[in-house]
């Protein structure tokens, strides 16, 4: 991990800060339902709440961005195949209403005991 130097004027030294911690790569977003209409719902698409999106324009950023589900399997122990967490992929496609949310298509579709549970809206892949 690579440190920063910053300079202090009163006694004119350089001190090295080194970060605590590696930066986070996702940004936080909350499985809030699926899409739906008045009487039935559609699995194959999730609703999304994004933290510190408030509106449509800002929603409009993460659309293309991958999008996952992090999740410990049933038996909760590691195993030779694998570290006990699995993970459902999938893909941010387009803005619902005008108040942030994003609609997002998995892979698989995300089971019923996901709503309210956080999904990783990853950074990547980038359009700047």
């Amino acid at each position: 991990m690579s440190s920063i130097c910053y300079f202090n004027e009163k006694n004119n030294a350089t001190k090295e800060y080194k970060p605590s911690r590696k930066p986070r790569l996702y940004a936080r977003a909350v499985f809030t339902g699926y899409k739906r209409g008045q009487r039935i719902q559609h699995e194959n698409t999730a609703l999304l709440r994004i933290d510190g999106v408030v509106n449509k324009e800002d929603a409009k950023w993460y659309l293309g961005k991958t999008a996952c589900y992090v999740y410990r399997t049933a038996l909760r122990k590691k195993t030779k195949k694998g570290n006990g967490f699995r993970v459902i992929w999938g893909k941010v496609v387009r803005t619902h209403g005008k108040s942030g949310a994003v609609r997002a298509r998995f892979r698989s579709n995300l089971p019923g005991s996901a709503m309210g549970k956080r999904i990783r809206v990853m950074m990547y892949p980038s359009r700047v």
